[in-house]
């Protein structure tokens, strides 16, 4: 199926690696251009070459930390006029909230919540302008079901998801969408950092440690980042012009709600 973005232009956020990579490649591979976001200069390179030989479309990588305004607006000079933004920011630590002073929520708010808000005020009165504009945040299944030690997530995602609910049916009458999607466990380098934090604590092999995990996922299994970028590319495509304001739970059934 076409998607109908060929030729458009993309800033995805958080690109190098994981999950915005996935979502990269996968909007490249529907024709889209796209600018590459992170903080790091060789991770983001590797990818966009990657990305670049498999696709053939233009890819431009900018090395800046988003939760600051001047690297905002370098991502934003960059791609002055995305037709569609991909919101991502890895997430903060977990731990007890009583450890956590203002400080330090301040800083998860500023990465997972604020940040995302502010590209999107930078950007959805030009695509509202253009008749076209798919925003996609990626969240947390934690804020379906939220975990107990990721509290600063739990907070700042579902901040977010609640001024997105109200946003999104502002907008979809210009054809601009605003939805997000809610990870659970994938095959990352952040998520197997996790694993092996999880293994030194507990003294078991990382391997048995993956396994419990592997054991709460109906699927058998953890998510592919390229299945998560398709999903992302149809949320972004021309199809999907009469969905917002929508939490796209993709956790390979783990979630065992009916809502």
């Amino acid at each position: 199926m076409d998607l109908g973005i060929a030729g458009k232009s993309a800033l995805v956020c958080a690109a190098s690696k994981g999950l915005g990579k996935g979502c990269a490649l996968a909007l490249a591979k529907e024709g889209a251009n796209v600018t590459l976001v992170a903080r790091t200069p060789a991770t983001l390179e590797q990818a966009a070459e990657e990305i670049r030989k498999a696709t053939g479309v233009r890819v431009n990588i900018v090395a800046v930390d988003l939760t600051t305004p001047q690297g905002r607006a370098a991502a934003l000079a960059a791609c002055p006029n995305p037709d569609i933004l991909v919101n991502n920011n890895g997430g903060p630590p977990a731990g007890d909230f009583r450890e956590w002073d203002r400080e330090v929520w301040i800083k998860a708010l500023d990465a997972n919540m604020l940040t995302p808000i502010e590209l999107i005020k930078a950007t959805v009165d030009g695509m509202i302008a253009r008749k076209f504009g798919r925003i996609v945040n990626i969240t947390s299944a934690a804020v379906k079901a939220p975990i107990p030690i990721l509290g600063l997530s739990n907070g700042a995602r579902t901040g977010l998801t609640g001024f997105i609910a109200g946003l999104a049916r502002q907008t979809i009458m210009h054809n601009v969408t605003i939805n997000n999607i809610l990870p659970g466990l994938f095959q990352t380098e952040t998520m197997m950092g996790r694993i092996d934090a999880m293994a030194r604590q507990s003294g078991k092999p990382v391997e048995q440690v993956a396994q419990d995990r592997i054991k709460t996922i109906p699927a058998g299994r953890f998510g592919d980042p390229q299945e998560f970028g398709q999903l992302c590319a149809y949320i972004c495509s021309a199809q999907a012009s009469f969905i917002t304001g929508q939490n796209f739970l993709i956790d390979g059934g783990a979630y065992p709600g009916t809502l």
